[in-house]
């Protein structure tokens, strides 16, 4: 019986070790090296001067915000900007103000409002001429411009969008008398 045994796995290693060898034979390995992958981003730009075309000297990341004084009760000023989607790809814009509570100590943020209106410089010349406003897209405080800030919609790679920011206010309480704040504004982009 035990030399049955030992047969029986000396044959059993022997296939085995045929086999092994055999598909080793038989084995072969290709590769590809290398792969490259490249993410698309978004990258949207102010025009300098909303007259002006896409061209790149009139294209930056920052440009210096407007000054408004002898704002007073039902006070109203409109601002133009221009956002250019450089990216191939369709964005969402978004915008939020940005500031510290210590650049505004006698709360500014909560009288004044902002009203982004989409505008449509058809005729190029950056004036909001008759008919080239569009839909607004809400009125809010600076405070709520921070943290809910606004949805622009989305723009197509090459695009620019235009629009008119309306300030105002309802009233100046005499507490804020000579008072002054600065705010930053953002635009922000996602690539859809």
């Amino acid at each position: 019986m035990k030399k049955y045994n030992l047969t029986y796995f000396t044959v059993l290693a022997l296939i085995l070790l045929t086999t092994g060898v055999t598909l080793a034979a038989f084995t072969d390995k290709a590769s590809i090296l290398g792969a490259s992958f490249s993410v698309g981003g978004s990258d949207i730009k102010l025009l300098n001067d909303v007259a002006v075309g896409t061209q790149v000297e009139n294209l930056a990341d920052q440009i210096p915000g407007p000054v408004f004084t002898k704002i007073s009760s039902d006070w109203t000023k409109d601002y133009l900007v221009k956002i250019y989607n450089t990216s191939a790809e369709e964005v969402m814009l978004t915008t939020n103000a940005n500031y510290l509570t210590t650049g505004d100590p006698a709360e500014l943020r909560s009288i004044i409002f902002v009203e982004p209106i989409e505008w449509n410089d058809s005729n190029s010349d950056g004036v909001a001429d008759s008919g080239e406003l569009g839909n607004s897209l809400g009125k809010k405080t600076i405070v709520k411009w921070k943290t809910e800030g606004f949805d622009l919609g989305v723009v197509s790679g090459g695009e620019v969008k235009g629009l008119l920011l309306r300030f105002s206010t309802d009233g100046v309480g005499s507490t804020k008398q000579g008072q002054s704040a600065v705010y930053d504004f953002d635009f922000n982009s996602i690539t859809l």
